[in-house]
């Protein structure tokens, strides 16, 4: 590909963003221009190295990746099952750590053991769907909720719910815990198809040179 092409960034916000960048600086690549706190811009550029960057809602990046807008997104692997969009899932960054699990009173342990028909609240449908059909083979209703999903068995709405999960505090502050784990979380990057053909070479040593960077951390 010409060497005028810009490789572009899709970031989740917020502290999925900021850990990236950190990350990113630590290989040598910087944007001076997202330092800037009351900048208004939209999308952010490295001319020396071409590189382009723009931060997004968790939800789209992935929608940005797999449509070529980015050729590089960094996202929660929740966003990316939930999503179930056209990319490559290329490195675990190791950050953003938690898990995704069924919650609720301890009474309905026994609910989940017997298999009965109960309902599921949850921000991810399609993560709590192919939990319990694909893996429990249990059959449920789920309620598609965007706020706080813990009030559903508070209110009675639900019997559980599937959430992340980072230290349960909140959980216990309602009276409810983690039942079931359905998978563990971090933060992901993610690659659209034909950018790994096209810029094979740009995208296959950013991977090497964060792969190395995070594993310099690790000893």
């Amino acid at each position: 590909m010409s060497e005028d092409r810009y490789l572009t960034f899709a970031l989740g916000k917020g502290r999925l963003a900021n850990k990236t960048l950190e990350l990113l600086e630590e290989i040598g690549i910087t944007c001076e221009e997202m330092k800037d706190k009351n900048s208004r811009k939209l999308i952010f550029v490295n001319e020396d190295l071409k590189l382009r960057f723009f931060l997004s809602k968790g939800p789209d990046v992935p929608t940005y990746v797999e449509y070529g807008v980015a050729d590089i997104g960094v996202v929660g692997r929740d966003t990316i099952i939930e999503e179930n969009r056209n990319v490559y899932e290329v490195l675990d960054l190791g950050f953003g750590k938690c898990r995704m699990c069924v919650c609720g009173p301890s009474s309905a342990r026994e609910l989940l053991k017997h298999h009965e028909r109960i309902r599921v609240a949850s921000k991810y449908p399609n993560i709590a769907k192919d939990y319990f059909y694909n893996k429990k083979h249990q059959t449920v209703d789920i309620i598609k909720l965007n706020g706080s999903v813990e009030l559903g068995p508070l209110v009675e709405l639900s019997d559980v719910i599937v959430d992340i999960v980072e230290t349960g505090s909140t959980l216990r502050e309602n009276g409810l815990e983690v039942l079931e784990e359905v998978c563990p979380l971090s933060a992901r990057m993610i690659v659209n198809p034909v950018s790994m053909q096209m810029e094979t070479e740009r995208i296959r040593k950013l991977i090497t040179d964060i792969r190395s960077r995070l594993e310099q951390k690790q000893i």
